[in-house]
């Protein structure tokens, strides 16, 4: 039995229907499975965020010392307990993976999943802010090159800044919409996240670094004068980036992870000449 014949004997057998609310799009190509989980030995414990019907968590669990599956949805649980019962290996745990402490489940595990296209940004953010080093995930094609995109280009975002912030990422394989039950309306990707041991910059305040970055590209059509006017003082900010050399016409979406960083330390260093 191949594994698009047992996805469907599975959902047949528990009646299972696909939850949009949850993102559920199972993915039943090998090759694309085996990716995502080719640099897993069996020296590591995997968390999988989502397993949803066992299909990567059965490659999982052939390679790696422990698996630790998360998943959300009790119907799927069900069907991982009664599929996963004899192996030691192994450990289901029903939560949402957001409110999950990873830290303390799996410090120093690697995170492998088919994450929910909808979910996709909050769940990388949460993992950058843990110990987890290794990250590797299938999610929509367009969030990948927006990870993946260096900072200042076109496809550049907020999330690729704050990605390069911690870690190196790359996508690793395109995967077409046909490998999964139901088809998506998207193209995916496997990405591989690697944090690294420093931050990519220094910056004397992160809540204030991100929040700059994020207000930015809540207005990427504006200038950086007129996006970032509304968290620091419009003629502190002119001086702030005559400083930087950066031109108040200039778009925060042309800038470097440099540039928002200097940016940051200004401002920080300004805020508190003035307390």
């Amino acid at each position: 039995m191949n594994i698009l014949e047992e996805t469907k004997y599975i959902m047949n057998k528990y009646d299972v229907h696909p939850n949009k609310r949850l993102g559920q799009n199972f993915l039943f190509d090998e090759p694309s499975l085996q990716t995502i989980a080719s640099e897993v030995t069996n020296e590591d414990t995997v968390i999988e965020i989502g397993p949803g019907l066992g299909t990567l968590t059965a490659i999982l669990a052939e390679k790696a010392k422990k698996v630790i599956a998360v998943e959300i949805d009790s119907k799927m649980v069900q069907i991982l307990q009664e599929r996963f019962k004899l192996y030691d290996n192994v450990e289901i745990i029903q939560d949402d993976i957001l409110h999950v402490d990873i830290d303390k489940i799996a410090p120093k595990a690697k995170i492998v999943a088919n994450l929910p296209y909808y979910i996709t940004t909050s769940i990388i953010t949460k993992l950058l802010n843990t110990n987890i080093k290794d990250i590797t995930v299938l999610i929509q094609k367009e969030v990948a090159e927006r990870i993946c995109a260096e900072p200042g280009t076109k496809k550049a975002g907020a999330i690729t800044y704050f990605v390069k912030y911690y870690a190196d990422s790359k996508i690793v394989a395109d995967v077409p919409r046909e490998c999964f039950i139901p088809s998506p309306e998207v193209e995916s990707a496997v990405v591989k996240i690697t944090k690294r041991e420093e931050r990519a910059v220094k910056v004397d305040n992160e809540k204030l670094f991100f929040e700059i970055i994020k207000t930015n590209f809540t207005q990427r059509r504006k200038t950086i004068l007129n996006s970032l006017s509304g968290i620091i003082d419009k003629e502190m900010l002119k001086n702030i980036l005559k400083e930087c050399k950066i031109e108040e016409a200039a778009r925060g979406e042309n800038l470097s992870l440099e540039d928002f960083a200097k940016i940051t330390n200004l401002f920080e260093k300004m805020k508190n000449a003035n307390n």
